[in-house]
Order: C-alpha cells, then sequence, then structure tokens
C-alpha cells in the first residue's frame, strides 16, 4: 500500500518534535530491551551465576542491531512480543542465548523501559517547559510597566500591566514544572521482581540467598541512575505511576489551554497577537483575517490531553490482583501520545512567546474609555477632602456612571463622565483636576514590583535549573 493509504498520526507528522518521537520510537525502546537484558546478565554474573564475559560481549555487540524483520516474523509464530525478541537476539548471540533473559518475566524489559521512558520524555517537557518560562520572563520584565484592564468575569474590572498578567501564565507552568519535578525524584525502576512479584525465580537461581536477589535489582537500577527500585510490586509496576504523570501532563495542558485562550481573547482585543507569518493566510474567504490559529492549535491539543489523563486512571484501577493484561493496548497509546502531544503544545508555546506582538496604543486607549469608571473611588475620596458627603457623592457617581455607560452603549458616543461629574457642584472639583487623578499608572497597585519578584523568586531558578537553549521555535506546519 501507498503510505497515503493509512492512516498516520499527526502527532507524528505535525506536531510533535523529533527528539519526543525517538523517546517513544521502536529503537529506543528495543535497544532498551537489550541493554535491560545485558544489566541483568552482567548483574547476575557479579552475584555468580556462571555467565561469560564473552556472552555480555556478544550481545553488547548486538545491542542496537535489531533485525525488525526477524522479529515480525518470530512474533506472527508465538505471538508473544517479548518472546519474539528474545529469539531474535539470541540467534544474533548464539553463545549469549541460553542467558539472555535467565529468570525474568515479560515485565522485566517491558516495564523496567517504560519507566526509562517516563523519566526521558521527562526531561523534554522539563526542558522546554523551561523555554517557554524564559520568553515569558522577557516578555514580562519588558512590559511589566505597561498599563492595561484586567478583567472579573470577562468585564473590565480594574486595570493590571501586560508582564504582570505574563506572570500568571508562568506561575500555573511553575507549578506543573515542580510537580513533575516531584514525579521524577520519586520514580523507581521495576527491578527484578519475576511472574508475580515475589522473586520466586531469582531466589531459585541464587540458591535462596536473598541478599544477592536484592543485589541484582541494586545494580541494575545504577545502571540507569535510578535510586533504587519499587519496595514492592506484582508483575508489573504500579500502573498509578502512569496515572500520576498523565496528571502531571494534564496540568499542563491546562496552564497552556488557559494561555492560549487569554490570548485569544486579547488578538480579538487588538491588543495583543501572536506572530504571523509574511505570508500566512487567515481565511480562504476573508483575505484581511489574522486569525490566532497557533493558540487554537494549542487548545485543541489541550483538550486531547486533558481527556487521555483519563485512560490510566481507568487502568490502574482495574489491575487486578497481580495484573492483567487489558491494560498493554491502551498503555500504548495513552502514554506515548499525552507526551507526543505535550510535547507539540510546548513547541507552539515557545513559538508564540517568542514573537507576541503588542499594540500598546490600541491597550493605552482600551484603558482610558474605561478608567474614568475605574477612577471614581479615588474622585470621591478627592471630593469627601474638599468637605463632600461620601454617602450623597456616591450616590451621584452612580447616577452619572450610569447615564455615561448609556451615552457610549446607547448613543455611541464617547465617555463623558469625567465631564458630568466636574460640571456637578456637589463634587467641588475641575476637570483639569479630575483628569490629572486619570493616570493608568495611579492603578496598577504593584503589578511592576511583584512581576520584578516573581521572575526574580519564581521563574528564573527554573531557567537557571532546566533551560540549555536551542530550541527550535519553528512550526512544522
Amino acid at each position: 500500500m501507498d503510505r497515503h493509504d493509512k492512516y498516520i498520526s499527526p502527532l507524528s507528522t505535525r506536531y510533535a518534535s523529533d527528539d519526543m518521537q525517538y523517546i517513544f520510537s521502536d529503537n529506543n525502546k528495543f535497544r532498551t530491551w537489550r541493554k535491560l537484558w545485558i544489566s541483568l546478565a552482567k548483574a547476575e554474573k557479579a552475584c555468580g551465576l556462571n555467565i561469560t564475559d564473552e556472552q555480555i560481549a556478544q550481545m553488547e555487540a548486538n545491542k542496537d542491531n535489531v533485525d525488525y524483520e526477524r522479529a515480525a516474523e518470530w512474533e506472527r509464530k508465538v505471538r508473544h512480543d517479548v518472546m519474539a525478541h528474545i529469539h531474535t537476539f539470541g540467534e544474533q548471540c548464539p553463545k549469549a542465548e541460553p542467558i539472555i533473559h535467565l529468570g525474568a518475566t515479560s515485565c522485566y524489559v517491558g516495564d523496567n523501559t517504560d519507566i526509562i521512558i517516563l523519566k526521558q520524555a521527562s526531561e523534554i517537557v522539563l526542558k522546554k517547559a523551561a523555554a517557554v518560562m524564559k520568553n515569558l520572563a522577557e516578555f514580562a520584565e519588558k512590559y511589566k510597566s505597561l498599563p492595561c484592564l484586567a478583567y472579573t468575569h470577562l468585564q473590565p474590572a480594574q486595570l493590571t500591566t501586560v508582564g504582570k498578567r505574563a506572570t500568571l501564565w508562568m506561575y500555573e507552568l511553575s507549578m506543573d514544572i515542580k510537580e513533575l519535578e516531584h514525579r521524577v525524584s520519586e520514580l523507581k525502576m521495576l527491578g527484578s521482581k519475576g511472574t508475580t512479584g515475589t522473586q520466586a525465580s531469582f531466589m531459585e537461581l541464587f540458591g535462596n540467598d536473598e541478599e544477592k536477589v536484592k543485589k541484582v535489582e541494586e545494580l541494575i537500577a545504577a545502571d540507569y541512575g535510578f535510586d533504587g527500585v519499587v519496595a514492592v510490586s506484582g508483575q508489573t509496576y504500579s500502573r498509578k505511576v502512569d496515572a500520576y504523570f498523565l496528571s502531571v501532563l494534564s496540568g499542563f495542558a491546562q496552564s497552556a489551554y488557559k494561555f492560549s485562550n487569554d490570548i485569544r481573547l486579547l488578538q480579538s482585543f487588538e491588543e495583543i497577537e501572536e506572530p504571523f507569518g509574511k505570508s500566512q493566510v487567515g481565511s480562504s474567504a476573508m483575505p484581511y483575517k489574522r486569525n490566532p490559529m497557533r493558540c487554537e492549535r494549542i487548545s485543541a491539543l489541550a483538550r486531547y490531553v486533558i481527556t487521555d489523563s483519563l485512560n490510566p486512571a481507568f487502568t490502574a484501577g482495574t489491575q487486578w490482583f497481580e495484573r492483567t493484561l487489558d491494560d498493554s493496548a491502551n498503555r500504548r497509546i495513552s502514554t506515548s501520545e499525552a507526551f507526543l502531544a505535550i510535547d507539540a503544545i510546548l513547541n507552539i508555546y515557545i513559538n508564540v512567546t517568542s514573537g507576541m506582538v503588542v499594540y500598546d496604543k490600541v491597550i493605552n486607549r482600551r484603558v482610558m474609555e474605561k478608567l474614568p469608571f475605574m477612577a471614581t473611588e479615588n474622585i470621591m475620596m478627592r471630593a469627601v477632602e474638599a468637605g463632600g458627603d461620601r454617602q450623597e457623592l456616591h450616590e451621584r457617581l452612580r447616577v452619572h456612571s450610569h447615564a455615561a455607560a448609556a451615552n457610549v452603549k446607547l448613543e455611541g458616543k464617547e465617555n463623558d463622565l469625567i465631564k458630568r461629574i466636574a460640571e456637578d457642584s456637589a463634587f467641588g472639583l475641575t476637570e483639569e483636576e479630575i483628569n490629572a487623578l486619570l493616570l493608568p499608572e495611579k492603578y496598577i497597585g504593584r503589578s511592576v514590583h511583584q512581576t520584578e519578584e516573581f521572575i526574580q523568586d519564581v521563574a528564573q531558578p527554573i531557567i537557571d535549573k532546566y533551560f540549555v537553549g536551542g530550541e527550535n521555535s519553528e512550526l512544522k506546519v
């Protein structure tokens, strides 16, 4: 069949990076299986089993030489993927064939590989999340003093600054990073637990010497940079581990979703835009359109990850006793695609935050349209200082505000609230005195210092720890 006659995942062709795709590739998976078989043989030899250096050397020489066609032939015959690869590896290493997978069960290679992959994939996520943090930190620093409308219920409430708003995006992302750090720090290998987790087969191999059985696991874990193995298990590591990791990925998706929706709204307000290519087409029918397609893509992929995070939760809850196999097919899809989708989201997030366009004049115009309403508290306090009655002034402000709002909404005219107040003798203020109160920077509170403090105390340590540079901010399509 032509490749265009087959389904091809858009996560591969359109979205996920080559680095993340490699983590979940056949080469990474099956080469790791072979490395685990080598680690097992070395550990068993170190603990006294009759395994020779020649056998291990033969395995080492073929560890990356996976014959996929031969493995497929074996799998069609035995209907078991691990056994197929044991036979294939054994044919390439005839002297080592008798000791490959000695004492182990399928989950020795399958589950330990999955744990290694979780760690590898998480490292990519942390690195890319730090790249987003760096972009946002630079953006926040640049615009920390630019006042803009802040909203509650999507209605103008008070003022904030463009930079301060960016700290909200960074803060949620920092929470996800810390949660993923925690999960990685708690990650343990399955080790060599045997068919039902009792290590009975290894006890038989080592003449019931428990210390040697435990030493084998320690040596294997050390080969892959883990500080230990799980305390107990059935045949598999607890599927709650997958549920925990996908819950964290769901958190990344939620944070990116929030960011993307905010930018989509701001682009509608014509305040901030995501990057727009010189030859980019916004609409096939409306040539003037500049659609926020990058942020829309973040939103779409985020919904997928959030929904996908339910899969391992169901799997964890339906593991019968020491294990059942209805997790296998689901896990092949759910875990890999969650990481691939988060990788895609972060790629787009990096792209958008590396080139956001801020229209400060539009932002200022919209601020000044609403500022008279937001300044009423300060105007009232100034009038009280001049001898006015607070309760009376409050009622007059209510009436004038509603009249000015009607003037804007019903008549399409400018906001004339300041003129109305100046003409009301109860306030005792001139229009010039009132306008002196309408300086946006007077209404942003601690926004500037909050932004600076957040960058210094929260964002920068993450950037220093994980940012390595070199992330490609260009999208595939």
